[in-house]
């Protein structure tokens, strides 16, 4: 189903199916601040293996991310932080970030790295945010690819909707997405990697 939402000021009574349908394990596709994105629930690991099967990935083969709606959202998801990190990611939070931290017992094995790490976002969009506060839990994030080997992103809603209408159960349409992913940043060792350059600038805020 497609269903439009307004970006800057989501109705919630809009999104409560979508919530709703997230808790029963569904899969939907939703904006972000940087582009579309595949999600579901972090607690429902079906719904995790679906979305690996669309996207033609094998779940222990890929680094999912996940969706929190705040810095006190992401403790309960991550060991301590170290005040360095916390300070920088207070700064560029929300924002078009993906900061890679060690998982706690919170984290799902099947989301878990090699190294024990998981991928957190706080995107400056209010209908992820929205979402992930009404839900109560975190979604995951794993970006909509485009067939197109110029055009590396799937960016108009309705175009996801044709693609993906049999294999997901809600397309929200937030407008137009970008076409530049977030920057990857990995901060497990108490520093700031850059893993993948994408919108965001990390020296900004160092």
């Amino acid at each position: 189903m497609l269903i439009e939402i307004h970006k800057d000021n989501p109705n919630e009574r809009s999104l409560k199916d979508i919530v709703e349908c997230l808790k029963n394990g569904g899969v939907i596709i939703y904006p972000t601040d940087t582009v579309y994105a595949l999600g579901c629930d972090i607690s429902n690991n079906k719904a995790i293996e679906k979305i690996a099967k669309i996207k033609g990935v094998k779940v222990d083969k890929t680094n999912f991310s996940i969706i929190c709606n705040d810095l006190s959202h992401i403790s309960d998801y991550c060991k301590p932080i170290n005040n360095n990190v916390f300070r920088v990611m207070k700064k560029a939070l929300p924002g078009p970030f993906t900061f890679i931290l060690k998982a706690n017992n919170n984290v799902p094995r099947l989301l878990e790295s090699r190294k024990k790490t998981i991928g957190i976002r706080i995107p400056d969009n209010n209908i992820a945010r929205t979402l992930v506060r009404m839900l109560d839990n975190p979604i995951i994030t794993t970006s909509i690819h485009h067939d197109d080997e110029i055009i590396e992103y799937l960016t108009e809603p309705y175009e996801m909707y044709e693609k993906y209408d049999n294999l997901v159960d809600y397309v929200i349409d937030g407008g137009v997405g970008g076409n530049v992913p977030s920057t990857v940043v990995d901060c497990s060792e108490d520093n700031f990697t850059v893993i993948r350059e994408g919108k965001g600038d990390i020296n900004d805020y160092l």
